[in-house]
């Protein structure tokens, strides 16, 4: 079987098509593209702006898709798309066009959950069996594990996502938003010395990043005044917006490896499946192996083709769902900002 799917939730808009081989087997990518509405620099991505992105490229990216994928349209079984969670005006331009392509071709269409496309898609490509999943990006900070045909959630950010907290510290410095504020802030870090003291707001299973911003904004305010001979207290040495970058970063990692290892510790696993934009970061990667490795665990991830949000985790979610027999009827192919991802039944796990 072979599925068409279209996400679109937030800045990026992503058309993917895969093969599920008919004798089972591994999954088979055949085109997964994208294209990202990028703001300038200290601004974020306003809804309206980013819908208009997608009405823009959407029938551009469709078309290179099924090219690239070298598939007929007689080849589609189904078209899937992201139904939410997300931004209303993105989701409802990717909706309307996915209805439009399922009235010119004759498609059965498939809703799909957002954050259960990120979870299916890391469990596809890294082979983790059933992982403790941490799934961080721009809107969502969530620690699940499966259990009884849903994706149960154990711990979640209590305010903004870590994302969300990265990106809006970026907008502060005045950071480039190209190819993304995420991953400039991850490159500066990696050059900082000095950690700072901010707030560690982990409450249970859950984290608070809103205060950590309050109060890292209000050093870069003091750094951005030309207050040039402010000094680490400990080393004497002149403190630099690396070092904001580095004690942000270090500082919401470790709340993340935190409330992932009690997850662990309740449900008796030893993986940890990082998903989402956030997951790309490379030192989230290194502390959660850190902790994995003293556990005797270990960690998945993938790499930005499939942590960013993109067409091929909608389209793989999407089929999984159709294979067990559920379409989405014209009528009710809907979207909406809030989907919770243990709101969905997943019957094509035991």
């Amino acid at each position: 079987m072979i599925a068409l799917g279209l996400e679109g939730s937030a800045n990026k808009l992503g058309v993917g098509v895969i093969l599920h081989p008919p004798k089972g087997g591994p999954a088979q990518i055949l085109a997964n593209v994208r294209h990202t509405f990028v703001s300038p620099p200290g601004e974020g991505f306003l809804p309206k702006d980013t819908a208009k992105h997608h009405r823009t490229w959407v029938v551009s990216l469709v078309r290179q898709a099924l090219t690239e994928a070298g598939v007929t349209l007689d080849d589609v079984d189904c078209l899937c798309y992201t139904k939410g969670p997300g931004l209303g005006a993105p989701l409802q331009s990717v909706a309307v066009a996915v209805r439009m392509l399922s009235l010119l071709w004759d498609k059965e269409l498939v809703g799909v959950n957002h954050c259960v496309g990120h979870i299916e898609m890391g469990r596809e490509i890294t082979g983790a069996q059933n992982p403790v999943v941490l799934y961080v990006s721009g809107g969502n900070t969530q620690v699940i594990a499966y259990a009884s045909q849903r994706y149960r959630i154990f711990g979640e950010a209590l305010d903004i996502a870590v994302g969300n907290c990265l990106d809006r510290f970026a907008r502060t410095l005045n950071i480039s938003n190209d190819p993304a504020p995420g991953y400039n802030i991850e490159q500066l870090a990696k050059r900082g010395k000095h950690l700072l003291d901010l707030p560690y707001t982990v409450k249970g299973m859950d984290c608070s990043f809103s205060g950590i911003l309050a109060s890292i904004d209000v050093l870069a305010a003091r750094l951005q005044q030309g207050q040039t001979r402010w000094k680490d207290e400990v080393t004497g040495e002149l403190v630099t917006r690396e070092d904001l970058c580095f004690s942000l970063q270090e500082t919401v990692f470790a709340m993340l490896v935190e409330i992932t290892e009690r997850a662990m510790a309740h449900v008796g696993s030893n993986q940890v499946l990082i998903v989402g934009g956030v997951g790309c970061n490379e030192r989230l990667q290194e502390m959660m192996g850190m902790m994995a490795n003293g556990r005797g665990g270990s960690v998945y991830a993938t790499d930005e083709r499939f942590c960013i949000d993109n067409g091929i985790m909608i389209a793989h979610a999407g089929l999984l769902v159709y294979q067990t027999g559920l379409t989405t009827p014209l009528e009710y192919s809907t979207c909406t900002q809030r989907f919770r991802t243990d709101e969905v039944v997943v019957k094509w796990r035991a």
